[in-house]
């Protein structure tokens, strides 16, 4: 009875039910559908969008205001050819603070880093060597009787450099590394110890500094008489073109790199294109003002050259032989109060040699060495030496130029240098000798000779031989620093004159990199006061009046002071085979 019930439901009924669930279900579909095409579309144009963005900004390099250049630096290796980034146009960019990220685009910064190493020896010491063509070096000692008008200079570019070996027959010098080494033959003695050099690199970008190994010394010695000035000139524009063609060059523009001559700066610096000015004009090429340029003799006025010692006689193979010889020295007899070795300037009013010959010749502590043309003691090292090591003190006034290799040859024998210009030594070498003169020579300003103010004996007696000794030994400890070592090996604990210059110019180097990237620029630094900045204290960075003033100053007729200079450097060359420089 109750089946018959419900199947007694009236259709009616059951079909307005099963019609009503249905149009449910539709718009429960419908609905379902719609949303799910919503999220389809908003996956597709917003997610997916959004995300190809991001992912092509991130491939895209970031662009700073300061490395807004093209093409990108390449750190990885100088050898690669793609063009890289000038630090100079670096340099123009307003500098970043606390962005470490832009440092990274800077080309040396491998380099640097090289220093926080404390793992690795050569951190922050490594050199690249340019590998010129020959022609700008091996090539020239190839034709070694070219080099110099009156020597022959082929017997002095053997033994690296060195000369041929003195023989100690009269007991003066030491048994081993004494040679005849010509003055003015730093270009290949400095060549070769740096090949020798511990820490060299084929990698540039992890260099502190790159070795320019041309002969400009020797190049320039051989045009300087009777040639042209294309011809002088010739070799030192060719390697200027070469080197710009170079990618290590437009890391820095060339301020990176450093080349060394064995001749006076006024040699490099002929101030006009006339054919009777002296010299070529490698120190004035725009480029080369980049560079530095270490030599024998450097221009107070110019900031791109630095002053190195002359070679001695003295060539170390080993730290013993220094030693034995400083030893040697202190226990010296030293019979005679001061010396002199060297010849007149009669052609030259301002010279003041005539009167230093004058005392030295009437005095009864005084011994002289004349110098002149023929046969003179002044060509024997021997004679030179003996009397120097006879010696307290050593008179070294200006020879043709500012410099002489002879104060150098004294303070080897542990003779107190007496000097008369400041231009002579302490001015010059200020990598390798003390700021505080007054600890290693004795000043006396020409003028007080010239207008007899002065009696050299008189003011060097008045020195207590207690100061004489402790000179004597802070001369004595300079020796190390003063001489070149033999290039065929290394000395081990001591820092030779080679070692000095080359921590120099990393110095140098390192301290303009570290200023290129904090923005540090020197905007009152004045090239004429070139001479005074070595003279600072450390951190300062201001020059002003100073007590050699008089001896720097411009001729007031307005001149270059460099005419008088390159007249003395021809004057040199006329003299170099009659004085002991």
């Amino acid at each position: 009875m109750r089946r018959r019930l419900a199947a007694g439901v009236p259709s009616e009924q059951m079909e307005k039910g099963t019609g009503k669930n249905q149009n449910t279900r539709l718009c429960f579909l419908a609905s379902l559908s719609a949303f799910f095409w919503f999220l389809l579309l908003y996956f597709h144009f917003v997610v997916l969008g959004r995300t190809t963005t991001d992912e092509s900004l991130k491939l895209r390099p970031p662009v700073t205001d300061s490395l807004r250049l093209q093409p990108d630096p390449v750190v990885s290796s100088y050898s690669n050819p793609t063009p890289v980034t000038s630090v100079l146009q670096i340099e123009k960019q307003p500098p970043k603070t606390n962005q470490p990220q832009e440092k990274e685009k800077i080309p040396f910064m491998r380099a640097l880093r090289t220093i926080e190493n404390k793992s690795d020896p050569c951190g922050g010491r490594y050199i690249y060597v340019h590998d010129l063509p020959s022609r700008f070096n091996e090539d020239m000692l190839k034709e070694c009787k070219s080099l110099s008008l009156w020597t022959n200079m082929c017997k002095f570019t053997t033994n690296a450099g060195l000369g041929p070996p003195l023989e100690n027959v009269e007991g003066v010098f030491s048994n081993t590394g004494w040679y005849a080494t010509n003055q003015f033959a730093v270009d290949v003695i400095f060549g070769n110890r740096m090949k020798q050099y511990d820490c060299l690199t084929r990698d540039s970008s992890l260099a502190a500094a790159i070795f320019v190994p041309f002969y400009a010394g020797f190049d320039i010695a051989r045009y300087l008489w009777g040639h042209n000035i294309s011809r002088r000139d010739a070799a030192s524009r060719d390697l200027v073109d070469w080197l710009m063609k170079r990618p290590e060059w437009g890391i820095m523009g060339g301020k990176d790199h450093f080349l060394v001559a064995g001749r006076i700066t006024w040699d490099f610096r002929r101030l006009s294109d006339e054919e009777s000015d002296w010299g070529n004009k490698l120190l004035f090429l725009p480029a080369a003002k980049n560079m530095s340029m270490l030599v024998v003799e450097s221009s107070p006025w110019n900031a791109n050259d630095f002053g190195i010692p002359y070679p001695t006689y003295f060539h170390p193979a080993k730290d013993a032989d220094v030693f034995i010889w400083q030893d040697r020295m202190r226990k010296l007899e030293r019979k005679w109060l001061f010396s002199f070795a060297g010849a007149p300037r009669p052609d030259n009013p301002k010279s003041i040699r005539g009167q230093i010959i004058n005392e030295c010749r009437n005095s009864k502590v005084g011994k002289l060495l004349e110098c002149d043309f023929g046969e003179s003691k002044c060509h024997s090292p021997s004679s030179i030496m003996q009397m120097f090591q006879s010696s307290l003190f050593c008179l070294q006034p200006q020879g043709d130029s500012y410099t002489r290799r002879s104060a150098f040859d004294s303070m080897l024998a542990g003779c107190i240098p007496v000097f008369f210009h400041p231009g002579s030594a302490y001015t010059q070498y200020t990598w390798h000798l003390p700021k505080d003169y007054t600890k290693y020579s004795v000043f006396i300003p020409e003028d007080d000779i010239r207008k007899g103010n002065v009696s050299i004996e008189e003011r060097l007696s008045q020195i207590s031989p207690e100061q004489v000794k402790i000179m004597r030994e802070e001369v004595i400890g300079l020796i190390p620093r003063l001489v070149y070592a033999d290039p065929r090996s290394k000395l081990e604990t001591l820092k030779d004159a080679f070692d000095v210059s080359v921590q120099a110019v990393i110095d140098k180097v390192t301290k303009l990199r570290r200023d290129i990237i904090e923005g540090r620029t020197d905007d009152n630094f004045i090239e004429e006061n070139s001479w005074k900045y070595a003279l600072l204290d450390e951190g300062q960075r201001e020059v002003g009046p100073h007590e050699w003033d008089p001896f720097f100053s411009k001729p007031k007729d307005g001149a270059d002071s460099g005419d008088s200079s390159a007249e003395a450097a021809k004057n040199s060359w006329k003299n170099e085979q009659r004085d002991h420089s």
